[in-house]
């Protein structure tokens, strides 16, 4: 198993959240490695720093230096009760924090799946702050007409349990099955790609039916793409999930409707910087047809396809992502 170097955990200083109010600082877990200008590798759900383990020392090797948190809520980073807590504003400011705590000006952060979310935040809410993004799978989208949850419950007719990110909004129900089989998730989803009508999902809903919910039934869940995790790995994301539950990664989807409200400007304003986006063919949660409305709203934007590739790409493809995030970084910040 490809090892991280030790993480250090770093006490964020206090953070100035967009509507003026000031909230102490957390502490992140942060693995670090490499000379020159700085990348930040942002992860999603349900992962860890570790899902960048093939990407650090590349980046490293390639003259930068790269930090990789386990971001808010996740592993040995701190855990704040509050669902609020992990709105956009406070997982943007972490990241501003952690910039501050190390003496950094600007960045270039790169984000996958949820991740990706958030680094397309910071070029809109601290543009200062950052130099260039990169989506893994995650583009930048327009701003949607109505809140997320009601947009999705009017396509579901309210069966809020054929889609997980409903599902995920009820309290507790999601955090109690996922921590009773916190092997299985990792098992059972955290598989490569195969090639499938991107517009759908295959039966993961445990019903039949055309849902996309895999964690509601994780023991019935059949998924045809090949294993994609060593045992060491299974047992790695495992050990970590079962000390530290999947609550705090959650509730970043339990904010989708509040970072509508409480942050218009998402999806409307135009990227500053120059942006990489990087699609995978096979991504049946977030396909490649995502990102065609980002040139609206990127203005210095190269795209990027790996074909042959699933939703884990920088765990699947890492030499691919790895050659395509180097050729931009030396071009764009050498």
């Amino acid at each position: 198993m490809l090892a991280l170097p030790p993480a250090r955990r770093i006490a964020l200083p206090a953070c100035a959240l967009p509507d003026g109010r000031t909230e102490a600082g957390i502490r992140l877990a942060v693995h670090e490695l490499g000379n020159g200008p700085a990348v930040v590798l942002c992860h999603g759900f349900p992962e860890l720093a570790f899902s960048w383990r093939h990407q650090l020392p590349a980046l490293a090797e390639a003259g930068f230096r790269v930090l990789a948190p386990d971001q808010r809520g996740y592993g040995a980073s701190d855990r704040p009760e509050q669902v609020e807590d992990y709105d956009l504003q406070h997982l943007t400011g972490d990241l501003v924090g952690l910039l501050d705590a190390l003496e950094i000006g600007r960045a270039v952060f790169v984000g996958h799946d949820w991740g990706g979310f958030v680094v397309w935040a910071m070029a809109v809410l601290h543009p200062d702050r950052v130099a260039g993004v990169v989506g893994v799978n995650t583009p930048y989208l327009h701003r949607p007409p109505a809140s997320p949850m009601q947009i999705l419950r009017t396509r579901l007719g309210g069966d809020d349990e054929r889609l997980y990110l409903l599902w995920f909004q009820r309290p507790g129900e999601a955090d109690a099955l996922l921590g009773a089989n916190t092997r299985l998730v990792f098992e059972k989803l955290m598989r490569r790609g195969f090639p499938r009508d991107p517009t759908t999902m295959p039966r993961t809903d445990g019903r039949g039916g055309a849902g996309m919910n895999p964690f509601l039934k994780i023991r019935e869940v059949e998924n045809p793409g090949e294993p994609l995790l060593s045992e060491q790995e299974i047992a790695h994301y495992t050990k970590i999930f079962e000390d530290t539950g999947f609550t705090g990664g959650i509730n970043w989807y339990r904010n989708m409707d509040r970072n509508w409200h409480t942050l218009p400007e998402l999806g409307v304003a135009k990227i500053p910087v120059p942006c990489l986006m990087v699609t995978a063919e096979w991504d049946a949660a977030l396909p490649p047809g995502m990102a065609a409305g980002m040139p609206d709203l990127v203005p210095d934007l190269e795209t990027v396809l790996i074909r042959g590739c699933g939703h884990w790409t920088q765990q699947e493809k890492p030499a691919e992502l790895n050659r395509i995030l180097i050729d931009w970084l030396k071009r764009r910040f050498r």
